[in-house]
């Protein structure tokens, strides 16, 4: 188009000229060549017209005449299918369809919807750019900055993530933990009933199933010589056979044939052979197809394999390229050192975990040859060697090492029989004398007298040895007894235990009086030798038994601490125990003189009056109390106690006045008011109850004295009132609580009771005392689902309570119980009320020999616990004897409980104010009714 365009002025030019001189021709005016007009069209004649295109010109480009394209720009229209001209194009690219084929992964997703305000896009709106090394520095340094900010805050969050993922597994349990019960059921399953149990979505019928074994009768050998005698198989009946009366033929011959088929040269002979290798190969078969696969797996387990041969790879999980470096490492470490015992230790339990064993005996075995001096390395070698030679090795290694204790030790324990034993033992100590630790293996193994002659020697080459002297000093007779220890005391001036066992010898032997003697001796030789004496460690050597000794140690540990309050007070625990009451008096009156402001050691002077009976005496202890301690509220209550027990009620009233006007304490006013109460003076009780709330109005024994006041009255309106006024008080007393609910309860307002109880569980989370009354009120009210459905709740909230998996224990099923007490003991292992429903589970299944054993563990853990004791009781007086009833209820009154549901509930009725532990540990007995 450039050159046609160049051209055409140059044709108008020259068609201008012809047709002007043909003009001329025909008469017309003729233009000279030299006009005005031409020369004017030679002067604008451009300079480029007739050259070629400058490189890289686009015509019309100046003024936007493109954007069209024609067929000659793109070429020959081609079919999608049409094969490239690159006959060697790799598959995908062989037609054209293939390589005018965008690929999508590389276009990005612009969309709205793909924008994040922190990320932009999915991806990167410059992914598509170079990525260059400043943007590389640059992402690493990012990158570090992530890392170190996440480190920051790793530990936090990952608590509380922690947190989070409990909190939800608490309140969402698993399925698997809601059925964990059943699926501890799954051990009592036999693999019977196991194989048994038809595969999921199996839609076959039973016969399908079960299907019967194929029966296969095995074939004698006779049977196939007999049939190939014949010579042929028959596969029909001939009908000439049929027609004259079967094998009678009339034709003569026939089986009778002088030339019978069987033994024609041609039939051949039956190889058995053959038939067995075949058979083995079939039965071979068979057994491969069934060990490669039974119902669909594998039976053959390579990592079980290798554990039944004792193979130790697997159960270390240690890998082989681990192995075989630590092998070659091991290696270097002998090679480089030869002489380092340790080497050879460790390379030869290497190969003994790898369940090479003989290696390891070779390694050791060059061990020893290279350390002959390493004690470790011989007694390596001794245990990895078999019976008969690892005494050989002993031996040998005796032979290098003689002083070694552990290779006689090691030598002695090879042998079986006590006689060779001894015989190592002796000359062990032939060679070593002065080792301690073989004197007393040696010592054991002996009779008495023999072990009497041998620790005598035994002192003698061991003289600093206490247990030897000790050990000698128990088998000689009292007066060798007593020369052993002196000559112990002589060899050793600075042990303790010498003297204990000499003090210890004398009471024995009934010589009370050197017991004292011999402590004060022993004070001051102890002193002498510059040893320290510890208070506690005095105190330590108190045994079982040894009553005089302990009794010296206490009396000398209180004329060094005349003032220690837990000295004395230890020292009248002794003597409540073990003395009498005259020694138990003399020594707390010993003690009030030296502490007088122990407020205890008064209270015990006169309680063990008073159970004497020797009431006026008690009053004398109480009064030199008072002047000791002038406003104590110990003091006070202990002789209101002394004088109400003894029906002196108008003196306790007089001493509760004067206590309330010169130490009125809460207290005081709560006994007050139980005096009164207990001896009917309702009235009285209720000023004096009022007159307390004024002072102590956030004091909640107050308030439920009151209600209980006006509940026994009847006023079921003022009980109501006086409860809700304690609570809004007292918000957090759990006895207000449950004494509301009760009472509501009681007279059958329960959706009453149960909405207070739930008010309670807001205000009080986490309380266990009020879930366990919840629940028991839906029980009460024959609601079994929602009692078990509280339970469960209450068991994500207080996991760890003892009272509530007791009650869960007993509202299973019986088959249950069981299982449920085995997660109530997982939960909380030592908790007195879990002991005590694990021995009536096995109370409620006559197992009384368990049972007996589970009570006493719940009355060691807690004595204080009284329904664990009024169990225990009811338990004996079903199922033990006289004495075993006797036994308890001593130790009942011994432990003094006060605590419990069932006991606090008789001991603090107005009712039972007098009685004492035992009448009311009968009493609580009497009302256990077996229910469980």
């Amino acid at each position: 188009m450039a050159s046609a365009t160049a051209k055409q002025p140059a044709k108008t030019a020259s068609k201008a000229a012809s047709g002007g001189t043909g003009g001329a021709a025909g008469g017309a005016p003729a233009m000279p060549l030299a006009s005005p007009l031409m020369g004017g069209l030679n002067k604008k004649k451009k300079p480029f017209l007739g050259m070629s295109a400058p490189l890289g010109y686009v015509p019309g480009l100046g003024r936007g005449a493109t954007g069209f394209t024609t067929r000659s720009d793109i070429g020959p229209a081609r079919d999608a299918n049409d094969p490239v001209d690159d006959r060697h194009a790799p598959p995908g690219k062989r037609t054209v369809g293939d390589q005018m084929k965008k690929n999508d992964d590389d276009d990005e997703d612009l969309n709205d919807t793909n924008y994040d305000e922190f990320n932009g896009y999915a991806g990167s709106l410059f992914s598509s750019g170079p990525y260059e090394k400043d943007d590389e520095e640059a992402d690493a340094i990012y990158a570090a900055l992530d890392k170190r900010m996440d480190e920051r805050r790793k530990e936090r969050r990952e608590l509380r993530e922690k947190e989070e993922i409990e909190k939800y597994r608490m309140e969402r349990p698993k399925i698997q933990q809601q059925f964990s019960d059943l699926k501890r059921k799954l051990a009592e399953v036999t693999e019977d009933e196991w194989l048994s149990i038809p595969e999921v979505g199996d839609a076959r019928n039973k016969r399908q199933r079960n299907p019967r074994h194929e029966k296969l009768t095995p074939v004698p050998d006779s049977f196939f010589a007999k049939h190939l005698q014949t010579g042929e198989n028959h596969t029909s009946v001939d009908p000439l056979q049929g027609q004259f009366g079967g094998l009678a033929t009339s034709f003569p011959g026939g089986l009778n044939t002088p030339y019978p088929g069987g033994m024609t040269p041609e039939a051949g002979e039956l190889d058995m052979r053959k038939i067995g290798q075949a058979r083995n190969t079939l039965m071979d078969m068979r057994l491969s197809q069934v060990s490669d696969s039974v119902s669909g797996q594998t039976v053959v387990d390579p990592k079980g394999y290798l554990t039944d041969l004792n193979s130790m790879i697997p159960t270390h999980g240690g890998d082989i390229s681990d192995i075989k470096k630590a092998r070659l490492l091991l290696k270097s470490v002998r090679e480089t050192n030869p002489h380092h015992p340790p080497a050879w230790i460790a390379s030869a339990r290497l190969e003994e975990v790898t369940g090479k064993l003989q290696v390891a005996r070779n390694l050791i075995m060059k061990g020893t040859e290279m350390c002959p001096k390493s004690e470790d390395v011989w007694l390596e070698a001794a245990r990895l060697q078999p019976g008969d030679t690892a005494k050989a090795v002993v031996a040998q290694a005796v032979r290098h090492l003689p002083q070694s204790v552990r290779i006689y030790i090691s030598a002695a324990e090879l042998e079986t029989d006590i006689r060779a034993k001894k015989r190592v033992l002796r000359k062990a100590l032939e060679n070593v004398s002065k080792s301690v630790r073989l004197w007393k293996i040696a010592v054991e193994l002996e009779e008495p007298e023999d072990a009497r002659i041998m620790l005598s020697r035994a002192v003698e080459c061991c003289p600093t040895s206490v247990e030897l002297w000790l050990a000698l000093a128990r088998l000689e007779t009292y007066e060798n007894a007593r020369r052993v220890l002196n000559k112990a005391r002589e060899n050793i001036p600075t042990d303790r235990h010498i003297w204990i066992t000499a003090a210890k010898l004398e009471e024995a032997n009934g010589n009370t009086q050197m017991v004292e003697k011999i402590i004060d001796r022993a004070i001051t030789s102890l002193r002498a030798n510059g040893v320290e004496i510890n208070r506690e460690q005095w105190v330590q050597c108190v045994a079982h038994g040894a009553l005089e000794c302990a009794r010296a140690i206490y009396a000398h540990a209180l004329q060094v601490f005349p003032s220690k309050k837990s000295v004395w007070l230890r020292a009248a625990y002794f003597e409540k125990n073990h003395g009498t009451r005259e020694s138990l008096e003399a020594l707390l009156q010993r003690a009030v003189a030296h502490c007088p402001k122990a407020e205890v050691l008064w209270l015990m002077g006169a309680k063990s009056k008073w159970l004497a009976g020797d009431v006026p005496a008690a009053r004398s202890i109480l009064a030199l109390a008072f002047q000791a301690n002038p406003n104590s509220e110990e003091i006070w209550l202990a002789a209101v106690k002394l004088e109400s027990e003894n029906n002196e009620y108008e003196r306790a009233r007089r001493l509760l006045a004067k206590a309330r006007s010169s130490a009125p304490t809460a207290r005081v006013f709560m006994k007050s008011v139980r005096l009164e109460w207990v001896l009917g003076n309702i009235d009285a009780a209720q000023e004096l109850c009022t007159e307390a709330l004024r002072h102590y109005e956030d004091f909640p024994k107050l308030w439920m004295m009151r209600g209980q006041i006006e509940e026994q009255s009847e006023n079921i309106d003022k009980a109501r009132e006086a409860y809700n006024q304690g609570l809004k008080k007292c918000p957090h007393s759990m006895s207000l609580w449950l004494l509301l609910s009760r009472l509501e309860e009681r007279v059958g307002q329960l959706t009453r009771a149960r909405a207070i109880l739930e008010k309670a569980r807001l205000k009080n989370p986490h309380t266990p005392e009020i879930w366990l009354e919840s629940v028991r009120l839906e029980y009460r009210a024959g609601l079994k689902n929602i009692s078990n459905t509280l339970m469960a709740k209450a068991l994500q909230e207080c996991p760890n309570s003892g009272i509530l998996w007791a009650e869960a224990v007993f509202l299973e099923a019986r088959p249950q119980r069981k299982t449920k007490s085995v997660d109530a003991l997982k939960k909380c292992e030592h908790d007195p009320h879990v002991l005590l429903a694990v021995a009536k589970l096995f109370w409620s299944e006559r197992k009384v020999t368990k049972a007996r054993e589970w009570f006493l563990r719940t009355v060691k853990i807690e004595p204080d616990l009284g329904d664990a004791w009024a169990f225990f009781y009811k338990f004996e007086l079903q199922h033990g004897t006289e004495e075993q009833q006797r036994e308890v209820k001593k130790r009942c009154e011994n432990a003094e409980p006060r605590h419990g549901e069932l006991w606090c509930a008789e001991s603090k009725h107005v009712l039972n104010w007098q009685k004492n532990i035992g009448e009311i540990l009968v009493l609580v007995a009497s009302k256990i009714k077996n229910t469980f």
